[in-house]
């Protein structure tokens, strides 16, 4: 019977969320100016065509199959020089789920948390780090390294009616980590990374216990007011830990300071947050199409178009161009399911065209 329930409420939600379809006409790309941090240029100051940019937003608005679609920003040399807004001009400034970008947050806190000397090695085992892991040998082992390149091998499905993430709605288990490490084993640890929500949240488990806050609370001291990031806000499960798999809720503007800081090698105007080295190995190759994309520590990329991505379901993107110092943004629907979600190949077509732009 609730399995019955479960696809009576999503397809109510694709209808709703298809009579939510329609989206403003585009106006004007011309950001303004909230005082968030954010130095405000124009596409022309920064070598990008205008009319053609313009043209490039006339669509984003128009086209009927990404009625997903909630923001399109452009920045260029760490200033924003075009944004709009499809749905609400107030998601400027108004958080809204990101999903999964939450995971390539909880990546460059790892590096700050082994900066700092609360996490020793990513070659520790979580057991150093969780107590509990000593009661699951087959388990005990797992490295944070296997962690953040979702190699724990511990059987994990996020997505549908089987799904854990579906179990943990119905469930609704007192213990999150108890939930995860009761999983059996589909792989050895460390032989196959499997796209899955349950390592990400063990690394925030293990900053929170060595911390001895939580991890959002953490976060927002290290790096979130250093970053001047005033609207975002991160979910903790029910016994007490940070999400780490998803969770945040942030404004478009605010994904993009992420970005930005990776691709300034761990710099933020001016102060180093994180160490050049652990970007430089975050954003580094370890793993081949772990959920159509290849994988560093927790951050999606792409050798191939030389991108460095935050990627979260429903189309949610913060796609850094590197060679070009450009970085856009896309946000969607972030409940979305199946056919309903934004593809993931019209918002690289829309960053690839953009791209294109730069001189």
């Amino acid at each position: 019977m609730k399995y019955c329930i479960y696809i009576f409420l999503l397809l109510l939600l694709g209808s709703c969320l298809r009579e939510e379809a329609a989206k403003k006409p585009f106006r004007s790309f011309v950001p303004k100016d909230f005082q968030d941090g954010w130095e405000i240029s124009t596409p022309a100051n920064e070598n990008i065509d205008s009319l053609s940019l313009a043209r490039i937003y006339e669509d984003f608005h128009s086209r009927t199959d990404t009625w997903q679609a909630r923001s399109l920003l452009v920045f260029r040399n760490g200033k924003l020089v075009a944004e709009s807004y499809t749905k609400f001009d107030e998601d400027a400034t108004k958080p809204r789920l990101v999903q999964s970008c939450t995971k390539q947050v909880l990546g460059i806190l790892t590096g700050i948390a082994i900066e700092k000397g609360f996490i020793g090695s990513i070659n520790d085992s979580i057991s150093k780090y969780i107590p509990e892991a000593i009661d699951y040998p087959d388990k005990k082992n797992i490295t944070i390294e296997q962690l953040l390149t979702m190699s724990s091998g511990i059987n994990y499905e996020n997505g549908g009616m089987g799904g854990q993430n579906f179990d943990l709605l119905t469930q609704k288990p007192n213990s999150l980590v108890r939930f995860i490490l009761e999983r059996p084993l589909a792989n050895h640890p460390g032989d196959i990374a499997i796209y899955k929500d349950c390592d990400p949240q063990l690394v925030s488990v293990c900053i929170q216990n060595r911390i001895g806050e939580k991890t959002s609370n953490w976060a927002k001291e290290v790096l979130f007011d250093p970053m001047n990031i005033q609207h975002l806000y991160w979910m903790d499960y029910k016994d007490g830990y940070t999400l780490g798999g998803v969770g945040i809720f942030a404004t478009p503007r605010e994904l993009a300071k992420f970005g930005q800081l990776v691709m300034d090698s761990g710099v933020y105007k001016g102060n180093r947050l994180v160490s050049k080295q652990w970007v430089k190995e975050m954003t580094a190759v370890r793993a081949q199409n772990v959920y159509g994309t290849q994988f560093g520590y927790l951050w999606r990329l792409d050798s191939g178009n030389h991108r460095i991505m935050m990627m979260g379901h429903g189309g949610q993107l913060v796609c850094v161009q590197p060679e070009q110092r450009l970085i856009v943004v896309i946000t969607a629907e972030a409940n979305t399911q199946g056919d309903y979600q934004m593809p993931f190949y019209i918002n690289f077509d829309f960053v690839d065209r953009i791209k294109a732009l730069c001189k």
